[in-house]
């Protein structure tokens, strides 16, 4: 019961991505939120398994659901308004220790490795979802019901180099600009 119960505390407490918002606007104009723009991505990976038979899809899934996680106590922060100086990073982190010590001890250790591989974009796996982040990111952007001053721009080039190994990916990025380019005003 025990065990069950630190699954039920974990999962209430990821219930706070629902409310995190993001600056992207869904289709009806209003805030995004964190954890719909996961569900996206997510769905985004599935849709595409097919076309990527190598890749463990288990892995790919459990990475865009938890890729995320981090910003359940401090928020989502705008790629535009990052810094370099690792404070993103720190709190993600720090927001990551808490989540995965209310897990029982092989779980939350499964949780972070996955987390961390998504981090380090090391691996094929890891590098196509934040491939695919930047993607969902992107439609959404395209997608939405946005300000008169929304920047489409800045879309040609955000997660750009993540998209460089893939033939797919290409296609997939070259579509999303093209998309993006009918979105910019002269």
């Amino acid at each position: 019961m025990e065990k069950l119960e630190r699954y039920l505390r974990f999962i209430r407490e990821a219930e706070r991505l629902k409310d995190v918002l993001r600056t992207a606007h869904t289709s009806t104009g209003r805030h995004e939120s964190t954890a719909e723009h996961s569900w996206r991505l997510a769905l985004l990976a599935a849709v595409l398994t097919g076309e990527r038979p190598r890749l463990d899809m288990q892995r790919v899934l459990l990475m865009c659901l938890v890729h995320d996680l981090g910003e359940a106590y401090d928020g989502d922060i705008p790629a535009v308004a990052q810094m370099a100086d690792g404070t993103k990073e720190a709190a993600e982190l720090a927001a990551m220790d808490k989540l995965t010590r209310m897990l029982p001890p092989a779980a939350g250790t499964a949780i972070r490795k996955i987390w961390e591989e998504y981090e380090a974009c090391q691996t094929p796996e890891a590098r196509w979802v934040k491939a695919l982040d930047k993607a969902e990111t992107i439609i959404q952007h395209n997608q939405g019901a946005n300000p008169a001053d929304f920047d489409y721009a800045f879309n040609l080039t955000y997660g750009s180099g993540y998209f460089r190994d893939d033939d797919l990916l290409r296609d997939l990025r070259r579509l999303l600009d093209d998309e993006t380019r009918r979105h910019i005003v002269p």
